[in-house]
């Protein structure tokens, strides 16, 4: 071998070092959780929600992906369940998600339902919390007026419709929580749907629910799959 094709060896072989070993891959980027969409009750607006909505930014959820949506509560719930649907829409081409969470309180269980069952939302939403909702009926609507107050009466034509068939549809992960003293959603076990993971809280009251540390964790799990997968 010559003198000029020696010189040339070593940089040959480190080449072909280099050529063998693969480069590291990069680390693939965190992936952000669902958007969660919050549907809150009769009489109510969306700061509601400030308590848990803290602490899902707290344990990392991006605010961009927190929706507090406020509505008017004096509508007819399947009104509010056309208005969900756009809302979802919305939040899905702004973040790119394919799939929304929603997590609602009282009456808002009612409409998100309907959107559920009869919009399409099945298709949309990956995990459903309902949070004493009444959804079957409570005796204490019957104090009060209104279209949405008469749907949420046991027995109206609405409820009727909603939770005739089967009451959690589609691929959606359907999870309901309900205390023993709830003193606004009566009977309290009207909460309860068959097919969802359904919870019975220690002794709280009905704004409790959206606020309870305890609860809000068990929220958190659900919608993260996290309850899935024990």
């Amino acid at each position: 071998m010559n003198a000029p094709m020696l010189r040339c060896l070593p940089a040959a072989l480190a080449a072909l070092a280099a050529c063998a070993v693969p480069a590291a891959a990069a680390p693939a980027a965190p992936s952000l959780p669902d958007p969660v969409v919050f549907v809150h009750g009769w009489n109510s607006d969306g700061t509601i929600w400030n308590t848990m909505a803290g602490r899902f930014r707290s344990d990392g959820w991006p605010a961009d992906r927190l929706y507090q949506w406020t509505y008017p509560t004096s509508q007819s719930n399947a009104t509010t369940a056309s208005q969900l649907a756009s809302v979802i829409d919305r939040v899905l081409a702004s973040t790119g998600a394919a799939k929304v969470d929603v997590v609602s309180h009282s009456m808002g269980s009612l409409s998100s339902r309907h959107y559920l069952k009869n919009l399409g939302g099945d298709a949309k939403v990956d995990a459903w919390v309902s949070l004493g909702g009444p959804n079957h009926g409570t005796d204490m609507a019957r104090w009060c007026g209104g279209p949405s107050c008469t749907e949420m009466r046991p027995g109206s034509a609405f409820l009727k419709a909603l939770n005739t068939g089967d009451e959690t549809p589609g691929p959606t992960r359907y999870a309901t929580w309900w205390s023993p003293c709830d003193v606004i959603v009566t009977p309290n076990e009207s909460v309860v749907l068959t097919g969802a993971v359904n919870t019975r809280t220690p002794c709280l009251q009905h704004p409790a629910l959206r606020e309870d540390a305890g609860i809000y964790q068990e929220v958190r799990e659900h919608i993260s799959g996290a309850a899935a997968r024990k």
